[in-house]
């Protein structure tokens, strides 16, 4: 049996900190807009919760890269863990709407921390031969998340209530914490820095015409993501749906993410990087078009289990690229600049299509961001981006 420190087992506990971590953060977002239309929250109102959950990463996520390749991942992914918990325990402890507002905040720019800091170090483990394997295990982790958190907190709004919701999605944390201060030593160290003749600044990494366009380009597939997220739950609220069916329609989406993530590396034998993203987004765009032509469950569970293939390759392709192209040492601080970019994204679209939805209804606010996609797809189509040899 290998030791706990090779390369298989750094990436599987890895994977596993973030399943568990991300099924408490992924559910919140489940939890509060639900508990928030139940306390009378408009389509607006759920729109700026969301949005604050892009406030303060906007700010930091920089930071917080330059934090971890500094002075390696336990701090920032420890940081990340106690944050997503806290997070999840104010709505239990001070139920209202004010309450919401600060428990988006906290678990936003918290769960950054660790999000951040596995982006800068799992494409290392192993080597660039395993790179794109591990970004694609990495995703599967995130993707099973998202299935058991919003699953979860579905059923337990509908079984045993809102608030109690809260207390459930805060147990996924506690092992994450556990391993990161007991037994941190399966994480890898911090890496030399490149030499001071490359990008010296955070503008200087965006200024390199390969890694702006794929920041761009994940920025608009992340935030096709974090859309379906918060606003699948007002539709399915608006056409009746239940807070069960809700996040059983979010967990088809999640599974189709895992799935497309599973058949990753072979993908990524046979196709760029780059042409595997394209594709992504253009699938991501074809089924946004779908959502508001129909209402009956099992035909929406059909398209977000087709959204989740497109976005499910999307986002640990433009991570894997972002990695590649990353200046030595600096690949947890590039992260942070396409977590800035995504959450540019993230502040503006809950709250453009918050309002836009509330103003013209449904059908806009699928097809504006289908075209979005649009846009982005053909912007990676032109550019033709190459990884260079390692």
């Amino acid at each position: 049996m290998r030791k706990l420190t090779s390369d298989n087992k750094r990436i599987y506990l890895i994977v596993l900190l973030c399943t568990l971590s991300h099924s408490g953060f992924g559910g919140s977002r489940v939890a509060i807009s639900l508990y928030a239309l139940e306390l009378g929250a408009t389509q607006f109102s759920i729109g700026v919760l969301m949005a604050l959950y892009a406030v303060f990463p906007l700010m930091l996520a920089v930071h917080v890269g330059r934090l971890a390749d500094r002075v390696g991942p336990r701090l920032p992914m420890l940081v990340g863990t106690i944050g997503v918990t806290i997070g999840l325990l104010l709505p239990p402890f001070f139920p209202s709407m004010s309450t919401l507002y600060i428990s988006a905040l906290v678990l936003g720019s918290t769960f950054h921390f660790f999000f951040i800091t596995v982006q800068g170090i799992a494409g290392g483990i192993g080597g660039s031969e395993n790179r794109a394997r591990n970004f694609a295990l990495v995703g599967m982790g995130f993707s099973a998340a998202g299935f058991i958190g919003p699953f979860l907190a579905g059923v337990a709004i509908d079984h045993l209530g809102h608030v109690a919701a809260f207390w459930v999605l805060s147990v996924f944390p506690v092992v994450p914490i556990l391993l990161l201060w007991l037994k941190p030593g399966f994480l890898p160290k911090a890496r030399k820095r490149a030499a001071a003749d490359g990008p010296r600044s955070a503008f200087d990494l965006w200024r390199v015409p390969a890694l702006r366009n794929t920041f761009i380009a994940s920025g608009i597939i992340s935030s096709a993501w974090d859309l379906f997220q918060f606003y699948f739950p007002v539709y399915g609220h608006s056409i009746g749906l239940s807070a069960s069916a809700i996040g059983a329609v979010l967990g088809v989406f999640a599974l189709a993410t895992f799935t497309i993530r599973f058949v990753l590396p072979g993908l990524a034998k046979r196709y760029s990087e780059s042409q595997v993203l394209t594709a992504g987004i253009f699938i991501a765009a074809f089924a946004f078009v779908l959502f508001p032509f129909f209402s009956n469950p099992f035909i929406l569970a059909a398209v977000a289990f087709l959204l989740g293939l497109g976005v499910g390759c999307g986002q640990p392709m433009s991570m894997s690229l972002i990695y590649a192209l990353s200046p030595a040492g600096r690949q947890a601080e590039a992260a942070g600049v396409r977590v800035t970019a995504n959450n540019v994204m993230h502040l503006i679209i809950p709250v453009l299509f918050g309002s836009l939805g509330t103003a013209f209804g449904y059908a806009p606010v699928f097809v504006t961001n289908s075209a979005m996609l649009v846009a982005g797809g053909a912007m990676m189509r032109r550019a033709k981006i190459s990884v260079p040899a390692n």
